[in-house]
């Protein structure tokens, strides 16, 4: 598994060096608004009906304040607005980058 061997804060971005050698880019007000976490996206019942979420897509003038990494397999991030109850997957972080291109 690929998984973060450097993360740094450079101004509002968040520059992740990977185990392969690549190197990602990621805006913090992007990160926040694509948490996984179920404050953002709500959280899907039995049925498949999605409950709760933030429905908002930016989150202006929000940054990152610092970062954790979760097992060998997640960051959570520590945003401004408080925020820090998403577990982005190294698999989702690399996925969100392949998207920015």
């Amino acid at each position: 598994m690929i998984s973060p061997a450097n993360i740094q804060l450079i101004g509002t971005e968040v520059a992740v060096a990977w185990s392969d050698g690549n190197e990602s880019y990621f805006g913090s007000e992007m990160l926040r608004a694509a948490s996984p976490s179920a404050a953002n996206v709500g959280e899907t019942d039995i049925l498949g009906q999605t409950h709760g979420g933030d429905a908002r897509t930016r989150f202006p003038g929000v940054t990152v304040e610092g970062w954790e990494i979760v097992g060998n397999y997640a960051v959570r991030f520590d945003f401004s607005d408080g925020h820090r109850t998403g577990l982005y997957s190294f698999d989702y972080l690399q996925d969100l980058a392949r998207e920015m291109k």
